[in-house]
């Protein structure tokens, strides 16, 4: 992945590049491992889910692998830029970071059970980066779309805090904000590893168990 020239400074609405009204690039229809419309609308009874945790090829298999997700869309999020493209995120001037779209049937997983994943498949401690990965694009984030999901995530954070620090690691550094805009990135970037198996991957977890539920919403 490419390294910002600005790293550790988020960019204020007025410094963020503009962007464009509209996306630069199309988007493919479907998802290539779930055969699932890629972008909304989408059924009834399904849920929409954002998270950012490090580099999005990695981040997009951990969800797409799980039970219950119905679709996955990688895409910039929580920034100022209006459709920007993956070199503008890269510079560090749109304020976006990285993000996972991952819609869900909640009769078959829960918000939960997507924070369990979330929380264990990086470390949210790290700030600006994921691993070798730096930049304000690899922060961690979650993006909520319900005052629910807002409550659940804070709840999560607060109980994962717990054990991470009984393991040695600092304060937990992931926003939790209600969602914004979310642009879709490039087609290349949907689904990559699995178009590229072999793929860089740079997202990894701390071994630390997150203790949180995972039932579904009605089980």
């Amino acid at each position: 992945m490419l390294f910002s020239r600005h790293k550790n400074h988020l960019p204020t609405p007025e410094e963020a590049l503009k962007g464009r009204p509209d996306p630069a690039f199309s988007l493919p229809g479907r998802h290539t491992v779930l055969g699932n419309a890629l972008t909304g609308p989408y059924p009834d009874g399904l849920v929409v889910a954002d998270f950012g945790l490090g580099c999005f090829w990695g981040a997009e298999r951990k969800f797409w692998q799980a039970p219950g997700v119905w679709t996955t869309l990688v895409g910039y999020q929580g920034g100022h830029t209006e459709n920007p493209t993956y070199e503008e995120v890269c510079s560090g001037l749109t304020g976006h970071t990285e993000a996972v779209r991952v819609v869900f049937d909640p009769s078959v997983t829960s918000y939960g059970a997507l924070l369990k994943l979330f929380w264990e498949s990086h470390d949210p401690t790290q700030g600006f980066r994921q691993g070798n990965d730096v930049g304000t694009q690899y922060r961690s984030a979650i993006y909520t779309h319900s005052p629910e999901q807002q409550t659940e995530a804070e709840s999560s954070r607060a109980a994962y805090q717990s054990v991470l620090t009984g393991s040695g690691y600092g304060d937990i550094t992931t926003e939790i904000l209600p969602a914004g805009a979310f642009y879709p990135a490039e087609a290349y970037h949907q689904q990559y590893l699995d178009k590229n198996p072999a793929g860089y991957c740079g997202i990894g977890g701390t071994g630390v168990s997150c203790p949180i539920g995972i039932a579904p919403a009605d089980g």
